[in-house]
């Protein structure tokens, strides 16, 4: 399974099931900075980043609020992913909690 995990002016895509809200906010915190080194949490071992995906596979999309506002086209996948209520993608908002 594949889906989008957006935060701020950042996003990610992502090969796994739909994360919790607390793993979707813990995936942001080790993706979004660099650590060499670092083991990896047996809780984040069910999800890796891909480089290229169609935008037809992703089946999920979590949006985890950063410091930036989400980038221009980032927003327009997601309004195009919302707009597409047949494919059964569901935004969730990990600020309010929407799962």
């Amino acid at each position: 399974m594949v889906g989008i995990l957006v935060h701020g002016d950042n996003h990610f895509i992502v090969r796994g099931r739909l994360p919790t809200r607390e793993t979707a906010i813990a995936l942001v915190r080790r993706w979004s900075l660099i650590q060499i080194g670092a083991p990896l949490s047996p809780d984040l071992e069910g999800w890796q980043i891909v480089s290229r995906e169609f935008r037809e596979n992703l089946k999920w999309a979590v949006v985890v609020p950063g410091e930036r506002s989400t980038n221009a086209a980032v927003a327009t996948l997601l309004g195009e992913l919302a707009e597409r209520a047949e494919r059964g993608v569901t935004i969730h908002d990990a600020q309010i909690g929407f799962w």
